[in-house]
């Protein structure tokens, strides 16, 4: 009954998974062969960064292009009491920040290799259509 009500009203649940652990994210495009795109975010803060998630990074094309090519992490920062991590995932995140965002720029989003290669960043929002952006992707 969910299911049927969710298509009706046209709720399309995303069906990417955004990882929280890089390690793991990392091994897991070792054994897919895939790119990993980080996103640092601070999700109830940053304008930017809601607008590249609403934008870019919830767009049909991009989920369709990263659920097959993509390993997807989010290091999220928010500020609000409410949307606290737990402090592991503050640890998880502070660490990533400083291997690959040591300026602490947000958004800032990066495209690695299986073995953590920078290929390419956007430094703030991309400001290009979600098929651009995955164009960007595509030629790295």
């Amino acid at each position: 009954m969910k299911l049927l009500l969710i298509f009706f009203l046209g709720i399309i649940p995303s069906t990417l998974i955004w990882n929280e652990n890089f390690n793991e994210a990392q091994q897991q495009a070792k054994t897919s062969h895939k790119q990993i795109l980080i996103n640092f975010s601070g999700s109830d803060w940053c304008g930017p960064c809601i607008r590249l998630r609403k934008e870019i990074l919830e767009s049909e094309v991009f989920e369709a292009y990263a659920k097959e090519n993509l390993v997807l992490v989010r290091a999220d920062f928010p500020r609000q009491k409410k949307n606290q991590l737990p402090a592991a995932q503050i640890k998880k995140n502070e660490s990533l920040a400083e291997q690959y965002n040591p300026e602490g720029k947000f958004p800032y989003t990066i495209l690695l290799d299986e073995n953590g290669k920078i290929l390419k960043s956007w430094d703030g929002y991309p400001n290009v259509a979600a098929e651009k952006f995955v164009s960007e992707i595509k030629t790295r």
